[in-house]
């Protein structure tokens, strides 16, 4: 698995002593064997150190439960994916929409 995603989802994780999530930038691999992996992390709010290990199974398949056909699923599948401008502009749309739909399609 990449290093990089390894930090991302370390990054979730919050410090034990002032409960502020570690920085992706803020967080090394030390080694790993296998889905075994060997982290340090230090905390920019308190300048903790902390030693983490994770398990991490690369391999496993999440079920996907969805009502979309199959036709509707390989449509979706090899569409283009979203820019960071089209999520910004849902962004701008959702946080003046008021949930009015009817309004909305009018």
């Amino acid at each position: 698995m990449e290093e990089g995603v390894i930090k991302k989802l370390m990054a979730s994780v919050k410090c034990g002593v002032c409960g502020q999530r570690y920085e992706v930038d803020n967080i090394s691999i030390l080694s790993h064997h296998e889905d075994l992996w060997f982290l340090s992390a230090s905390c920019v709010a308190c300048d903790t150190q902390c030693l983490m290990v994770a398990i991490i199974k690369k391999d496993k398949v999440v079920k996907v439960i969805t009502d979309l056909t199959e036709a509707e699923l390989d449509k979706f599948r090899h569409m283009d994916k979203l820019t960071a401008d089209e999520m910004l502009d849902m962004h701008n749309f959702l946080k003046d929409f008021n949930g009015d739909f009817s309004q909305l399609f009018s």
